[in-house]
């Protein structure tokens, strides 16, 4: 009995460790994001998201399909450091939803001269090629 209850224990350590793998590459991707928008690098920001045509933008102007498109209106509606402003996130909630995708719930700040601005965004993360993408972004 104690066997059992020794591989039971060890068992769900391991998961969960697992999981917490998971999770904080998925934490640090969203560290990285700030950190290269809060220096002014949109291009490095963008490494979060999958590179591919079918990367999901839904933002207040409806759905843009693509990676470069989500970059393009980046750079458009972000032309400035003043307008880009300093970026945190507060991370809401943190889902397995299985071993290939997590969601991720939380509030986006942007402390800028120009005004600030805030909302909340959520996002599905993606295991692809071994690397944690984001795959489809509501931001509101």
């Amino acid at each position: 009995m104690q066997k059992l209850f020794l591989l039971v224990l060890l068992a769900s350590f391991s998961v969960a460790a697992a999981q917490s793998k998971c999770e904080n590459g998925i934490r640090g991707i969203l560290h990285e994001q700030t950190a290269a928008w809060n220096r002014g690098d949109i291009p490095a920001f963008m490494n979060g998201y999958w590179q591919h045509d079918s990367l999901m933008f839904i933002g207040k102007n409806g759905i843009v399909y693509g990676w470069q498109q989500t970059l393009d209106n980046y750079k458009k509606n972000y032309p400035s450091p003043d307008a880009m402003g300093k970026l945190s996130f507060d991370i809401i909630k943190v889902d397995k939803l299985s071993s290939k995708y997590y969601s991720v719930i939380g509030k986006w700040m942007l402390v800028r001269s120009i005004g600030d601005v805030s909302g909340h965004f959520s996002l599905l993360f993606k295991k692809i090629n071994g690397q944690w993408k984001i795959v489809s972004d509501h931001s509101s």
